[in-house]
């Protein structure tokens, strides 16, 4: 599994216009689920990011993970973070878990981290301010 996470002051997710999450300060996780990922990638996934020390403690350290600095999670999949780019100038995704797979993964990580979400296999509109910038990737 891949999460690109990113720190953010505020994200929401809309699909046809309609807005179906939306969060303040808190943690965007974008999730790519692959096709050898298991029940047990899905929870270790969610276990560390819920641990991801990157809010600022009162000293201005990053030392405070979300729970601990008030935010909340918005959780999107993202098969795309699956795309190869070695040959050629077109991903390829042959990586990435079909739907059938990836879907009740995606759900675990996503209730795991208590976190809203996108809608699963819909053309998602994301929007997000990035706070610091903090971007990290994060793989099981």
């Amino acid at each position: 599994m891949r999460a690109l996470v990113q720190r953010v002051s505020h994200a929401s997710v809309s699909v046809d216009g309609e807005r179906v999450a939306d969060i303040d300060s808190g943690m965007l996780v974008l999730l790519g689920i692959k096709i050898t990922d298991t029940d047990e990638d899905a929870d270790r996934l969610a276990r560390k990011l819920k641990a991801l020390r990157i809010f600022e403690d009162p000293d201005g350290r990053m030392n405070e993970n979300v729970e601990q600095a008030g935010g909340q999670i918005l959780c999107v999949s993202q098969f795309t973070l699956y795309g190869d780019t070695r040959k050629g100038n077109r991903p390829s995704f042959v990586d990435a878990a079909p739907p059938e797979h990836a879907e009740p993964l995606y759900e675990r990580v996503r209730n795991a981290l208590q976190a809203q979400g996108g809608r699963f296999g819909a053309r998602m509109h994301v929007q997000l301010t990035n706070d610091g910038p903090v971007t990290l990737l994060v793989e099981t």
